[in-house]
């Protein structure tokens, strides 16, 4: 009798206080139904087994779920998870990295510097990714508790139970051409690196030294003024660059059509860069004067150029074969 007793009280003190005392009444009722005459301890164990976990019952009873999350919107909000905190902590990163590059002024230690975006960055990437977290959780558990269909089959991304129509709407992407969302946020990272680096490259770029105050920039590499009078090309190769991004995160996989607009992205980019570094008054007369008095061979800088035209064409060669190749499989 003492099993009963605490079998009801571990269910009833799950419930609201005015469902109670009915609810145990009638589980008591129903168990002693289900026990034979002159039972023993070990049938009121076998019937307690059948009733199952006290808390399981008790959700039977409820009008709300006891979770927070049930089985019919878990599927989404899991994918949704997925889908949103990566793009809400990459895009967190980013701002806070291009506000920081932006504003560096090329004052104070460098290496201090860097260590300080880096950690701005990665701190509120954490942020925006557990506020993401937290506000999908609680939209989602409001929609549980003011679902009143009852029922328990999962939905789809649709918002309706599965159908196998559903099935027409899935792509099949075979795992040599699938393309990785690590790959497309490498992407955006690397854009908005070279970004930073070109609007602000007279505070980046060029020569330090070490003073008082650390490694300070003394000489910057750059003319800001004449590297910024091709920004309308820079920009055209922004917008080349995140539109394909954007081509190969709606498609998730390698195509032919991808892969010859990866060959125009790769080539134009190779172009405006040729186009900008080969014309010599992007670079800042004092880095020149600097280096023809250190290393006496300013004139044979050119080879540098030429030698990271070669690295970005091999890279990019590299990058259109491979595209070629996933979209042939």
């Amino acid at each position: 009798m003492k099993l009963i007793e605490l079998y009801i009280q571990e269910v009833t003190r799950r419930l609201p206080e005015r469902q109670r005392e009915d609810i145990g009444l009638e589980l008591r009722s129903t168990i002693e139904d289900m026990l034979p005459d002159d039972h023993k301890e070990e049938d009121v164990k076998a019937v307690l087994s059948e009733l199952g976990h006290p808390a399981k019952l008790a959700s039977g009873y409820l009008d709300k779920p006891m979770h927070l999350i049930g089985p019919r919107f878990f599927d989404v909000y899991v994918s949704l998870l997925k889908l949103i905190i990566p793009i809400a902590m990459i895009f967190s990163f980013l701002a806070v990295t291009f506000s920081h590059v932006f504003s560096f002024s090329g004052e104070g230690e460098v290496v201090s510097s860097i260590l300080s975006i880096i950690g701005d960055a990665t701190w509120n990437s954490i942020g925006a990714g557990m506020q993401t977290f937290f506000w999908i959780t609680v939209t989602f558990a409001i929609v549980e508790r003011y679902d009143t269909s009852n029922k328990t089959n999962p939905i789809t991304s649709k918002w309706k139970e599965w159908t196998p129509e559903d099935l027409k709407d899935v792509p099949y992407i075979p795992k040599e051409k699938a393309i990785t969302k690590v790959e497309l946020f490498g992407s955006l990272i690397w854009t908005a690196i070279w970004v930073a680096g070109y609007f602000n490259a007279d505070n980046l770029l060029g020569i330090y030294a070490k003073g008082g105050e650390g490694l300070t920039l003394t000489t910057p590499l750059f003319n800001q003024t004449e590297l910024l009078s091709f920004w309308p090309l820079v920009i055209l190769v922004i917008f080349l660059e995140l539109g394909l991004v954007a081509y190969k995160w709606r498609l998730g996989q390698w195509t032919m059509k991808l892969a010859v607009a990866n060959v125009f992205v790769h080539m134009g980019s190779l172009a405006v860069f040729i186009l900008v570094f080969s014309n010599v008054t992007v670079f800042n007369p004092a880095f020149l004067d600097y280096f023809q008095e250190r290393f006496g061979f300013t004139h044979q800088l050119h080879l540098v150029f030429w030698f990271a035209v070669l690295i970005f064409l091999v890279s990019s060669i590299s990058d259109i074969y491979q595209g070629i190749k996933k979209a042939r499989h």
